[in-house]
């Protein structure tokens, strides 16, 4: 595989209640490869399979049948204990549900995945406290997630989905929750991500428009890839400018 390709995914199939009489295909053979550094959008509109494909580029289920490769690693030869700890390393998971730990502060939300990965007390702190600087939250680090907006859990979400520096970040409908003023910075948080510090970010979305915001958009509807397109993006400087 070449150097450069971060996801590498071949004939990609996902049934479920296999060998059952309601044994139904989901996603039909599917064929694409992101490259490190780039920043796609998966766009479909409800019952596309987009879920479907996210679990697996997660690595949180694996293909019926086909090749996926993440960063180097055959997810189809690896075991699920070494599936658990790329997810924790390699996979920055941002949901539209925000998926934060109710009782306790921003802080140790964004510290739970070095906790995991074994770093030390001191060192974890010091990095979620910079990850939570970098996303404009230092001054509600110690609340809880029931103590901030909805913007702003995302933003603590998106904190500690950069805390392993991971090789991609996976956004699932990260705006979905969101008005669009709230949106747009959140939005701009990625793009801040992904031009500044290179990240592979891979977009799952309903929203054409918001799909037009990344470099390169796949287009799935009833399982398959029915087109691909770039988007019309011109970058944070250009926006700045306007």
């Amino acid at each position: 595989m070449a150097d450069n390709i971060m996801l590498d995914l071949r004939n990609i199939h996902k049934s479920f209640f296999i060998g059952t009489p309601n044994e139904f295909e989901v996603l039909h053979g599917l064929n694409f490869t992101v490259n490190k550094g780039e920043f796609v959008s998966i766009v479909g509109q409800s019952g596309s399979g987009k879920s479907t494909l996210m679990n697996i580029i997660g690595a949180l289920d694996r293909p019926t049948e086909g090749e996926y490769t993440l960063d180097g690693i055959d997810i189809e030869k690896a075991k699920d204990s070494e599936l658990s700890v790329l997810r924790n390393k390699k996979i920055g998971f941002v949901f539209q549900t925000y998926n934060l730990i109710a009782r306790t502060s921003a802080l140790k939300n964004v510290e739970l995945p070095m906790m995991y990965a074994g770093m030390g007390r001191a060192e974890r702190t010091e990095r979620a406290k910079m990850l939570l600087e970098e996303v404009e939250m230092t001054d509600r680090m110690m609340h809880k997630p029931d103590e901030l907006s909805g913007g702003q859990k995302q933003r603590v979400a998106i904190a500690r989905a950069m805390a392993n520096d991971p090789a991609i970040i996976l956004a699932d409908e990260p705006t979905g929750a969101l008005d669009s003023a709230t949106g747009r910075l959140i939005m701009d948080i990625f793009h801040k991500l992904h031009e500044e510090q290179g990240k592979t970010i891979v977009l799952i979305t309903h929203s054409p428009e918001l799909s037009q915001e990344t470099e390169r958009i796949i287009t799935l509807k009833d399982g398959h890839i029915i087109g691909e397109s770039k988007g019309t993006w011109t970058g944070l400087k250009a926006k700045e400018g306007e």
